[in-house]
């Protein structure tokens, strides 16, 4: 009996896949009963002090390691890491956190900016 194996697509399109699975996740998993707003781990998360912030600032560095194996440039990196650093920041605060995250979404907003970035240098 063989043991299955395990394939990881690192093309730019496995790439994107594996993306637009972990900003969904991360930013929109969930939608809030009785509105149209959506939240994902991210923000569940950043209602756990300290340890939530950490694990969803995880997930979002991730996108940026992505981002560098595709060559993204500094400048690119730099808002990228922005948007990190913000949703970090002010997902540290709970409550506010909560609810900025239902509104900024980091991972989605950097996961659009590496598809723009790969549509232009992939033509």
């Amino acid at each position: 009996m063989t043991s299955p194996s395990i394939t990881l697509d690192l093309t730019p399109q496995g790439t994107m896949q594996r993306l637009e699975w972990l900003a969904w996740f991360s930013d929109s998993a969930l939608r809030i009963p009785g509105t149209s707003r959506s939240v994902g781990a991210d923000g569940v998360l950043s209602l756990v002090p300290g340890v939530g912030t950490l694990v969803g600032t995880g997930m979002s560095l991730y996108v940026i390691g992505e981002a560098v194996r595709h060559g993204v440039p500094a400048r690119l990196l730099t808002r990228m890491g922005l948007n990190i650093a913000a949703d970090t920041a002010l997902g540290a605060i709970p409550v506010i956190g909560f609810v900025f995250d239902m509104a900024f979404k980091a991972n989605t907003r950097n996961l659009n900016l590496l598809r723009q970035h790969l549509a232009e240098t992939h033509r």
